[in-house]
């Protein structure tokens, strides 16, 4: 490769991940209020759905309740996004390279190729967002009163993971498992609805995809989000159980990934590990619109 590619490549990069951080910020801005009602649903069976957990929220937490915790996801998805598009990219860009030295010579990429780097984007994803979604589930999930807090914020809490959950393994990184095959099956799926929305309507419109209206760039990029979370939430959830568990290993009661799966099953049947769905998919649609509206738009603005 040529110094001058290789100087391409590393400015298209960039690009990449600053847009990609930009969506990031959109993305907990929107999403953080119908990502709590979520996890409370996950985590505990004081509510029987998710407009009673949310009036329970404003009338027990205040209105701020909704945000609890923002301060770590809005640090750290900016950067969660950021690596996604930047590894998305980057893979996309390998397999055109594979693509056009193989014996056809096309540079487009096959929907399984889509797939491959949106999970690839997903794995790399993974290191940065099991220790933050870990903390911000702790804080989400803490008692509201002040005298009853386990942690004071989230450094306190990385801390307390650390010291009394077993360290950087087995701690802060409880359920690391889970949230790969999570991450690799959800943005494997997002990634590749979104490309095949966009590049079905550009071949329909006989356009380029860069002309897509920004209206249909947020309504593709809202499917796929359904996409995603349809495709990934069993793993969710069980994420979500494992990262709520005490945290002292001899008082925790999932032992494993494994036995986190079967004890669900067995108090909660097949039904367990959907709860809270309905209120993740109604997050599902704004956010992951604003996501790729907001990527899109600082993309075509950049370049």
């Amino acid at each position: 490769m040529s110094e001058e590619a290789q100087e391409g490549g590393s400015l298209q990069t960039a690009k990449d991940l600053f847009a990609g951080a930009a969506g990031g910020v959109a993305q907990v801005l929107l999403g953080q209020p119908f990502d709590i009602v979520k996890v409370r649903l996950q985590t505990t069976t004081a509510y029987p759905n998710a407009l009673a957990a949310a009036k329970a929220i404003w009338k027990t937490e205040g209105p701020l309740a909704f945000y609890k915790g923002t301060l770590t996801p809005l640090l750290g998805i900016g950067a969660c996004v950021s690596v996604q598009f930047g590894a998305f990219h980057q893979a996309r860009r390998w397999f055109e390279a594979r693509n056009l030295a193989g014996p056809a010579h096309k540079i487009d990429l096959s929907y399984g190729q889509y797939y491959a780097a949106g999970a690839f984007a997903g794995i790399a994803n993974s290191v940065l967002s099991g220790p933050i979604e870990h903390v911000r589930i702790r804080l989400q999930t803490q008692p509201h009163d002040p005298a009853k807090r386990l942690y004071k914020g989230p450094m306190d809490c990385v801390r307390q993971l650390m010291t009394q959950g077993g360290g950087v393994a087995r701690g802060l990184y409880r359920g690391q498992y889970v949230t790969i095959l999570r991450e690799a099956q959800a943005y494997g799926m997002w990634f590749t609805t979104f490309e095949y929305l966009m590049n079905a309507d550009a071949a329909r419109n006989k356009i380029d995809r860069k002309e897509v209206p920004q209206y249909k760039v947020a309504f593709y990029g809202g499917l796929a989000g359904e996409a995603l979370w349809l495709a990934s939430y069993p793993f969710d959830v069980i994420k979500s159980k494992m990262q709520t568990d005490a945290l002292r290993p001899e008082d925790q009661r999932y032992k494993s990934l494994r036995d986190c799966v079967a004890q669900t099953f067995k108090t909660e049947g097949a039904r367990g590990f959907w709860r809270g769905l309905a209120p993740t998919l109604l997050r599902a649609m704004p956010v992951s619109a604003g996501t790729f509206a907001v990527v899109e738009a600082t993309m075509r603005a950049i370049n």
